[in-house]
């Protein structure tokens, strides 16, 4: 009998020189975060990121097809990170109430360690092509929907349309983390956390 791995592709092998591209193209995509925070996406150049990385312009296109295409890799990333990392939370949480601030946790210490992401998501969604709109509103639904399942088996009075709300209430908060006044990141982080919970799990009225 044929085993079920049989014939099946192997997977590419890694090698040195494909670990330094994709280290290469996280650099970039980190630099195009800062960039477009800065300046926004009509104010950055492809090859406005490729310098900041001392890649030439020209080099850039080994990389990314144009500036579309890093924006589009960059917020589709933080959308899979988020829902990936949301799903990972849940699965290791002991019961739903722990699940509920540890996906606070998780989502606090997004917004205050990368502040760059959430200004460049928050401004420059719009420019997004029709595609990749779709796909990042996509995982957003789905991010949405698990901290929704979790909140109403936390307080099953909460209708759903109400826990939406609610988590979409919360994201606003925790988002906001890169506009507020300067605080030291341990207490900020302590903050929002409060407060989200405290949004999330309010007395209905």
């Amino acid at each position: 009998m044929t085993s079920a791995t049989e014939g099946s592709p192997s997977p590419a092998p890694v090698t040195r020189r494909g670990l330094a591209k994709a280290a290469r193209r996280r650099e970039l995509l980190a630099a195009a975060a800062r960039l477009m925070a800065e300046r926004g996406f009509a104010g950055v150049r492809l090859e406005d990121i490729g310098a900041a990385v001392g890649v030439s312009g020209p080099a850039m296109y080994r990389h990314f097809s144009g500036k579309d295409a890093v924006l589009a890799e960059m917020l589709i990333t933080i959308s899979q990170r988020l829902q990936s990392g949301g799903e990972a939370v849940v699965a290791g949480s002991t019961d739903d109430l722990d699940a509920l601030d540890r996906l606070i946790e998780f989502h606090v210490d997004f917004a205050t360690t990368e502040p760059e992401l959430i200004r460049v998501q928050d401004r420059d969604l719009s420019s997004l092509t029709p595609e990749a709109s779709r796909e990042v509103r996509r995982l957003q639904r789905q991010y949405v929907e698990l901290w929704t399942d979790v909140l109403v088996r936390v307080d099953s009075s909460i209708p759903r349309q109400e826990g939406r709300t609610r988590v979409h209430a919360a994201f606003g908060l925790i988002n906001s983390s890169p506009r507020l006044p300067d605080l030291e990141i341990a207490r900020q982080q302590k903050l929002l956390a409060q407060m989200a919970r405290a949004a999330l799990t309010a007395a209905r009225t």
